[in-house]
Parts: structure tokens; sequence; C-alpha cells
């Protein structure tokens, strides 16, 4: 039939080429957008009657700041203000959690999205991203936690003595949810490069031309995203992810390499740029 039953939820199927029409594009994004929304929602509510235990856990790392600053002479101390803010706190805390919580199934769905546009060939790295994704983001996550007493600890650090800190916890938690999210999708940019190069966007010969700018791009965000000014805590997130790019550099060369030799179509990876091609006039 040339026509769907209206209340029959139709799936979209890509074609053996990887082809989709633009319709189905839609239609799919609209079901990742709403399986991805659904696991965080979910996680959010989980989230929200474990909200004690999250808060100590986030307010842990300004409790060794505060140990370590007694020695200076410094007692920061955490405060609330307003009547209100103490539900819009557990609600934003909750929410950050179900993100960071659910983020294998939302990474997930991203990746599902984009794996209609790829030959059947490489499919099978969806297991792999989904096996990859939500532990590097975790990973990151408790780097940033790691590293968190230490920023604190250098910033409230330019307090001057006998002088008061009285620091808002939606403040703090706001910082230090920020800082966790940064360093969580700071892990997942050389996955997302693997992912482009599979889609045929990003070439590793492009990767491997512009790798030193990259390295050094890779240094200035660590040193703008870390909380702290010490070369340390800059060092503990930029040399990760250095590493983990010049792992998707290796595993974007081996998938060209695989396409070029499956593929009819002459190998132009090794001519120079500069060079003119030759005119058939037959």
């Amino acid at each position: 039939m040339a026509f769907t039953l209206r209340g029959r939820r139709s799936r979209a199927v890509a074609s053996e080429d990887g082809r989709m029409a633009l319709v189905d594009h839609l239609r799919e994004l609209r079901n990742r957008l709403f399986f991805a929304a659904v696991a965080i929602i979910v996680g959010t509510t989980v989230a929200w009657f474990f909200y004690d235990q999250i808060y100590a856990l986030l307010i842990h790392p300004l409790k060794v700041t505060q140990r370590q600053l007694e020695g200076k002479g410094l007692h920061p101390r955490p405060v609330l203000n307003g009547f209100s803010t103490a539900f819009i706190l557990q609600l934003k805390v909750s929410l950050v959690a179900g993100l960071i919580g659910t983020s294998p199934v939302w990474l997930y769905q991203v990746w599902a999205f984009i794996m209609p546009g790829l030959h059947r060939t490489e499919r099978k790295w969806t297991l792999i991203f989904v096996s990859i994704a939500g532990p590097l983001f975790l990973a990151g996550v408790a780097l940033g936690y790691y590293v968190m007493p230490k920023g604190l600890t250098a910033l409230l650090g330019f307090t001057p003595k006998d002088v008061g800190n009285l620091i808002p916890v939606d403040q703090y938690l706001n910082f230090i949810l920020r800082v966790l999210l940064v360093f969580g999708l700071s892990f997942e940019i050389p996955l997302f490069v693997v992912l482009l190069n599979l889609a045929g966007i990003v070439k590793g010969r492009q990767l491997a031309r512009y790798r030193s700018w990259i390295v050094f791009s890779t240094f200035v965000f660590a040193a703008v995203a870390t909380p702290s000014t010490d070369p340390f805590t800059m060092i503990l997130l930029a040399l990760p992810m250095v590493i983990l790019f010049l792992l998707s550099e290796v595993i974007a060369r081996t998938v060209d390499r695989r396409r070029g030799r499956n593929s009819d179509e002459p190998d132009y990876s090794q001519l120079d740029d500069d060079t003119p091609s030759t005119i058939d006039r037959t």
C-alpha cells in the first residue's frame, strides 16, 4: 500500500547505501529526542529522591577546601539566601545528576540518529560507541571532581585575612556542576571526531595536517575550563584530551584506509593539494 493507517507509528528505514528521505530524517530526529528526553526525566526523578546523598557528594570538595584554608586563618562558609532558592537548587542538582546518570542513553540516541547515514560495514561501531561514550563522560566528570578542591583552594586563597567569605550555595553548586559538565563533555570531543570521520565529514589526513593547532587549542581550552590557575590542573585535563585525540586520529586513518580499499574511486589522499590535475580531453 502507498499509505499508512492513521495512528500507526511508522519507522524510518535506511536504504542499503545509508540514504533516507528528509521526512524520515525529521521523524527519526523526533523519536531520538523523545527517547533522550524520557531518559533524562526518569533520571532526574530518581535523582530527586537521592538529593541528600548527591548534595553531600557535591559539597565535599568545599569541606576539603575549608579544612585546607583553616591553617591560613580563612573560614569560608556556605549560606543560602531567599525563600525559593533551596527548591530551585534541588531541582537543578537533580536535573544535572539525571543528565550525567543517563549519559549512556542520550549519547546512544545521538549515535543512533547518525547511524542510518552510515554504510552497513560501518554500523558495527555502534556497540563500541555505546560502550565507550558513557564511561568517557563519567571519567571526565570524575577527573573534574578530583581537581575541584585544588581549584577552590587556589581561588579562595585570594581572600584577604580577617575578611569573612560567605559562599552562596546556589552559586557554588552552579560553579561545580558547570565544571563537571565541561570536563565530561571535553572527554567526548575525540569520540565525536571519530563519529564525524565515519560520517565522511572529517578525514584522518585533515586531522594530521592541523594536529599541532588542535593540541595547542586543547591546552588553551584546558586553561580556560579549569577552575584554578595552577598548571597542574590544566595538564590533568589537557593531557587525556590530547591522548584521546591522537587515538581518534589513528582510528580515522584506519577507517579511511579501509574505506579506500573498498571503494572503486581512485585514492587521492597521497596527492599534493597544489599539484594540478591532468585534463582528459577525449
